[in-house]
Order: C-alpha cells, then sequence, then structure tokens
C-alpha cells in the first residue's frame, strides 16, 4: 500500500477516520492524503451564484487554518500528509485524486445507524463509493488501531463479482487476515437448493482460478445474513461489491450493500465492480 485517501470535514466522524488512516500509512509506510471540500454557503452568494475572488480567498485561507488545527494531532506524528483542498464539492475529484496518486485505499467516516450522514453532508459517503474505481473503506466508532483478524466478503457469486473478489483476496493478504467467503440464500425468487448453490459456487471459483471455501448461510434478507454471519464468526471487516455509478450493490435488488454499511457496526470495505 503506497497512498491512502482520507476526506476530511473536521467533524468527529472524519477524525475517527483519520485516526485510522494515519495507523495504516504508519502500518504500511504510506503517505497519506488528506482532503477537504470547501462548503460554499448560500449566504455568501449573489442571486446568479456568483462568489468574489475575494470571498474565495477568505474560505481557502479559513479552511487552511482549520486544516493545520486538525491535523495536528498526536496519532499523526511520523505520518506522511500531503493536504488537499478543493474549491467545491465534486464527489469524481477524489476519483482523479486517486487516480493522480495512484491511491490504494478511500477510508471515510459514517455516523452508522442514523443514515449515510458521512463524510460531508448527505449521503456522501454513498458519492464517494459509486464514483471511486479503488476500495472504500467505512469506519463506525474508534477504531484506531484497526486491527483485521476475520475479513467477511458477502456477493452473490455472479461473474460480475469476479474482480471484487479477487481485490478482497488482496485487502485480506494485506492486512493478514482470515478470509471468509459467504453466500446469503433467502427465501423467495432468489432461493437456491443447496445442490445450485454449490454449483453457482464452484463454476464462480473456476472462473476466478480460486481456492476457497464458501459458507452458505440462510437467512430472511441478505442485509440480515450478512450481518448475523459477520457476527457469528467475529468480523472485524466486512466486505461487499458495489455497481459504481448505477449506485450501490446489494447483490441481488434494491440496496442492501447501502443498508449493510448504513446498519452495520463492523467497519466495510466497498469493491467496485
Amino acid at each position: 500500500m503506497k497512498s491512502i485517501i482520507v476526506p476530511v470535514d473536521f467533524s468527529e466522524q472524519s477524525e475517527k477516520a483519520l485516526k485510522v488512516a494515519a495507523n495504516l500509512a504508519k502500518d504500511h509506510d504510506a503517505e497519506l492524503l488528506v482532503l477537504h471540500m470547501l462548503e460554499l454557503s448560500p449566504s455568501i452568494m449573489g442571486d446568479t451564484g456568483y462568489v468574489s475572488q475575494e470571498q474565495v480567498v477568505h474560505l481557502i485561507k479559513v479552511g487552511e487554518k482549520r486544516f493545520t488545527e486538525f491535523l495536528d494531532k498526536p496519532y499523526m506524528k511520523d505520518v506522511k500528509v500531503i493536504p488537499v483542498i478543493k474549491h467545491y464539492k465534486v464527489f469524481s475529484e477524489v476519483n482523479e485524486l486517486a487516480e493522480k496518486h495512484n491511491a490504494d485505499l478511500i477510508v471515510m467516516g459514517s455516523h452508522g445507524t442514523d443514515g449515510l450522514k458521512e463524510v460531508f453532508i448527505g449521503s456522501n459517503t454513498e458519492r464517494v463509493v459509486r464514483t471511486s474505481d479503488i476500495p472504500v473503506l467505512v469506519i463506525k466508532g474508534e477504531n484506531g488501531r484497526f486491527k483485521v483478524e476475520r475479513f467477511v466478503f458477502a456477493c452473490d457469486f455472479k461473474e460480475e463479482n469476479v474482480q471484487a473478489l479477487k481485490k478482497a483476496v488482496e485487502i485480506a493478504k494485506l492486512f493478514k487476515a482470515e478470509l471468509h467467503l459467504v453466500y446469503i440464500n433467502t427465501p423467495g425468487d432468489e432461493f437456491l437448493s443447496t445442490e445450485d448453490a454449490y454449483n453457482r459456487i464452484s463454476k464462480f471459483l473456476n472462473i476466478a482460478t480460486l481456492g476457497f471455501n464458501v459458507e452458505i448461510y440462510n437467512d430472511y434478507t441478505v442485509e440480515k445474513g450478512v450481518l448475523n454471519y459477520s457476527e457469528s464468526v467475529a468480523a472485524d471487516l466486512i466486505g461487499i461489491p458495489t455497481h459504481g455509478r448505477r449506485g450501490l450493490s446489494h447483490f441481488f435488488m434494491g440496496s442492501i450493500g447501502e443498508d449493510i454499511a448504513n446498519h452495520s457496526q463492523t467497519p466495510v470495505i466497498t469493491f467496485k465492480i
């Protein structure tokens, strides 16, 4: 791991993400790109939406001062930090920054069960996940050292998820974690017999040229199954695939991925399909 991006808005949640990112940077000798996007208040904009150069300069100076104060933490010592301030909130710029610096991971904070109110305002973690080509780690609560011993990856084992699984394997190796693969079997239209489920899984692993044991876990919904299975194995991290610009994947229908990221108390890492 060479480079990690952590977007911040100076909130408690983004500081928790910063702490995790800083410790990951130390553990893997990586540089840390700390990103802040200026939020232009409507009160300083005229009817045309125009903001004067003087106002922009003032906002930048205020942002730089807060940035310096925010980064002045004991856990940031000995971390190579590259501060980045963007003048506007354009979420595609996170992905552009990742590409420019060949970043390996984005780390973001989340409020958790109160809804996706994560890094900036509203559903911004979802927006970054949707546009990011690299894995996004969503942090819940205080998790400074972020030690991963058991990593659960859940998907429907259809061919489109092969690359997501391979990235998950890389993350498991990076964290030296035990990887648990699980297929959630639910009642209704998506129900598979044990034989059909293992046939799908076997075909998938052959395409991926990977040899893993996969657990079939039965539950009423995919979300409940992923969360309950992860709790049963005491997972430290949950991995899920996402469909990029089409929104958060749930593997089957709806927005299960969003629900898992929203309701899980365990950190979640997403992989774009």
